[in-house]
């Protein structure tokens, strides 16, 4: 399996260290050949290139199997015109990342903030109100005087049609019980034609359980009891805050998963961002990053037959478990090691098992 990494700025290169380490472990012991393949993006693309992603990078990802990507400084990146380009809206654009998987759960010796839950976020990742996202060619925000801006909203029948496959089917991998979220009592139109999708592909689904839930009122039930729930699909922006407000949830946004996905294509992506203000302490968490990788390899053996790369993954994600329950992480969440001790510490777990 090829995987190109993209180590990105800030803490980036140091939990992307820690992650190929865990990475190599899994590929020992479950013989997988992986073949981890760096290039520069960021700031660091930007000082050498001239722009923050080089054209043929995506070719490069394409002939590839995998994309692990570090967090980026997006916020820094405001004049695609002189390169500065928003990596991760480049590649779920291009090579239409339709969906991010968000799963949030707690762990055995890191109890959550409200108790034992285990769930997954799905969220669409290509319209909503995210305006780099909206048009072919320009921007979906428009100032209309110096004091009027109006933002615009993109929702289609097709992505509505696929995320909600792609919620279904994942929940009747797990408990069977999806909740769609939406405010379509205010956006009728828009959510309301979301919410009216998401319940007919449902019925394709025998045996899913279907319930719905206005987003404001879904941000109260899941800080009461977020362990009523299983797996969520929302549309981009209200996806994107609920994943990670139920990852934060589950003890710290450093230990949510995240992976895009699309017909063809998927990126590993850490859920947080890249935190410039301790980038070389050795103190960033790498479970993020970690377990986004986990999410890929079982991705790519679900969708080649090859069975021993979900076995990886699933066997990562248990050595993070037993790593957190051990003690044997960083200090965010408990432990006292640094990034590379701590993504260490799950090679070793994860070689001995």
């Amino acid at each position: 399996m090829q995987i190109v990494v993209l180590p990105g700025d800030g803490i980036g290169p140091e939990i992307t260290t820690a992650t190929s380490g865990v990475l190599r472990a899994a590929s020992e012991r479950f013989q997988l050949n992986l073949r981890l393949e760096e290039h520069a993006v960021g700031h660091a693309s930007l000082k050498l290139s001239g722009t923050t992603v080089r054209p043929e990078l995506l070719d490069i990802v394409r002939a590839a199997d995998g994309l692990i990507l570090g967090p980026t400084a997006t916020f820094d990146f405001k004049d695609e015109v002189h390169g500065e380009i928003n990596p991760s809206r480049y590649f779920r654009k291009n090579l239409d990342l339709y969906a991010n998987i968000r799963p949030a759960r707690t762990y055995a010796g890191r109890p959550g903030r409200l108790g034992d839950f285990d769930l997954v976020v799905v969220r669409e990742n290509t319209e909503g109100f995210y305006a780099d996202r909206n048009l072919e060619q320009g921007n979906g925000e428009m100032l209309v005087t110096p004091d009027v801006v109006i933002s615009l909203r993109r929702i289609t029948r097709l992505c509505c049609e696929r995320i909600a496959h792609a919620a279904c089917r994942l929940a009747m991998k797990r408990q069977r019980h999806l909740t769609i979220v939406h405010k379509a009592n205010v956006l009728k139109i828009g959510d309301g034609m979301f919410l009216e999708i998401c319940r007919a592909t449902a019925k394709a689904y025998p045996g899913l359980n279907v319930d719905d839930i206005l987003v404001d009122a879904m941000m109260a039930h899941v800080v009461r009891s977020p362990d009523r729930f299983d797996v969520i699909v929302s549309t981009n922006m209200f996806g994107d805050i609920l994943s990670d407000l139920t990852a934060e949830l589950s003890g710290s946004l450093g230990l949510g998963g995240s992976l895009n996905v699309g017909e063809r294509y998927a990126m590993a992506q850490a859920a947080h961002g890249s935190a410039p203000d301790i980038a070389g302490q050795d103190v960033a968490n790498p479970v993020s990053l970690i377990l986004s990788t986990a999410l890929l390899l079982a991705w790519h053996g679900e969708k080649t037959g090859a069975v021993r790369y979900e076995e990886a993954g699933h066997a990562i994600e248990a050595a993070v478990a037993k790593a957190i329950g051990e003690g044997r992480a960083t200090r965010d969440v408990g432990g006292k090691l640094g990034t590379i001790a701590a993504g260490a510490a799950i090679a070793e777990i994860l070689q001995a098992e």
